[in-house]
């Protein structure tokens, strides 16, 4: 007994050796640990915020309507707005925004047609250019140039993105449907087309460029200079 007991003792006292392998996946560990603690944390992206211009532009609302869905629920009512700004001058934009409350979906609509705004081509008569037409889903429009005095001839969502451009003096004619929001996307392209055409026959030929020349409305840039002063010790300052 008093052999085996001093056995036992002699395997007790003995010092443990680790495996070559365990050491090396505790190496790898911590230093996998201390390049963790070292790396930066990444912080959030940031969305791109839309900067929008602050001119104030004139507001007409073309359409409210009521839309309803059918749900497992049952159903869920929301409104939709259609408007349309503009700064009575150049530049247009028709915008749409849907929320369950009417004054935040003319906000978002507002928003909406602030990041879609064109610049639409004015003559001295304050009139188009030239005959424009475009198309969208059932509806098609015609935009014809007109005299001085003529006053603008249409009727619907077409009035109001013209008056709104600062078109004073043109004739306008729909066809197909009579839905106001495909009506009012048509102008809108309509518009669009035609600055297209004027752009492009600025720098075809010599003669259409005299003619725009001629005829189209200038736009009066002003740039304010800052007037650098300066004292008797030659320091400038504004």
């Amino acid at each position: 007994m008093e052999t085996k007991i001093a056995e036992n003792s002699k395997e007790n006292s003995r010092p443990t050796t680790s495996r070559p392998g365990n050491a090396r996946r505790r190496a790898k560990a911590r230093a996998k640990a201390n390049a963790r603690k070292k790396k930066p944390t990444r912080s959030p992206r940031k969305r791109k915020s839309t900067r929008l211009s602050k001119i104030r532009y004139s507001e007409k609302t073309v359409q409210i309507k009521r839309v309803t869905k059918v749900v497992k629920g049952g159903k869920k009512m929301t409104f939709r707005a259609v408007i349309v700004i503009g700064d009575n001058k150049r530049k247009v934009g028709l915008g749409i925004g849907r929320a369950e409350d009417i004054n935040l979906a003319i906000d978002k609509a507002v928003l909406n047609a602030k990041k879609n705004l064109i610049s639409v081509p004015l003559t001295l008569k304050y009139s188009v250019p030239h005959v424009s037409t475009a198309s969208y889903g059932a509806c098609s429009i015609m935009l014809r140039p007109a005299s001085q005095g003529t006053g603008v001839i249409a009727g619907g969502p077409v009035r109001t993105i013209l008056e709104l451009a600062g078109i004073k003096n043109v004739l306008a004619k729909q066809f197909g449907s009579n839905n106001i929001l495909n009506n009012a996307k048509a102008t809108i392209l309509a518009l669009t087309t035609l600055n297209e055409k004027v752009e492009l026959g600025k720098y075809q030929s010599s003669r259409k460029q005299l003619f725009y020349n001629k005829i189209m409305k200038k736009n009066k840039i002003i740039k304010k200079n800052n007037v650098m002063k300066s004292n008797k010790y030659g320091r400038r300052f504004n």
